[in-house]
């Protein structure tokens, strides 16, 4: 009769079954599919971010002109029917850039002289605290004008704004026409 004696352990092989693959890391491939999905959502997005930034400053400078039209109608109300920009408020002198954005940043009296306190004389204004700077171009200046028409937008000049004392039209200086193909000097 043969003797069964115990075998060791070492002979004995445990095959557990695989409950699946276990990756503990990313494949090159895999990887490479997320990069290339992520620059196909960057190439949609982006575009997109920019052309809403451009929007924002275009309903910027809508905002802008909206104000300051409405800061020089109450100006020329608040002074004998004499628009911003001329000395003295005389409407016989040249009005000038310097005239106009004194007129709009300090108080000013019946004549439109200006001062930077207030008083029982200066009792008018401030209308601006700073002239803005036009969103589309940077530019703060503004060119005064005292004719019947007003001239086309020239951005190679130091100023943001157009301004015509007789017609009280206020525009910005910038050339061609928003994203919806409205010219620039219509709004």
């Amino acid at each position: 009769m043969r003797t069964t004696q115990p075998q060791s352990r070492s002979q004995f092989s445990i095959v557990t079954p695989r409950s699946g693959n276990k990756r503990s890391a990313f494949t090159l491939i895999e990887i490479l599919i997320v990069v290339i999905i992520l620059g196909i959502i960057a190439a949609i997005v982006i575009p997109q971010f920019s052309n809403a930034s451009h929007q924002a400053r275009e309903n910027t400078m809508r905002d802008c002109l909206r104000y300051l039209r409405t800061q020089v109608t109450v100006f020329k109300a608040q002074h004998r029917d004499v628009p911003p920009g001329f000395p003295g408020g005389s409407p016989s002198s040249t009005p000038d850039a310097t005239t106009f954005l004194a007129q709009m940043t300090n108080y000013s009296d019946d004549l439109c002289n200006t001062s930077a306190t207030a008083s029982d004389v200066y009792h008018f204004g401030t209308y601006l605290s700073s002239m803005p700077a036009n969103p589309l171009t940077g530019a703060t200046g503004v060119l005064v004008i005292n004719t019947s028409t007003m001239p086309a937008p020239d951005q190679s000049q130091p100023f943001g704004w157009i301004y015509n004392t007789q017609t009280l039209d206020l525009i910005g200086n910038v050339e061609g026409s928003d994203s919806n193909g409205v010219l620039y000097s219509t709004y």
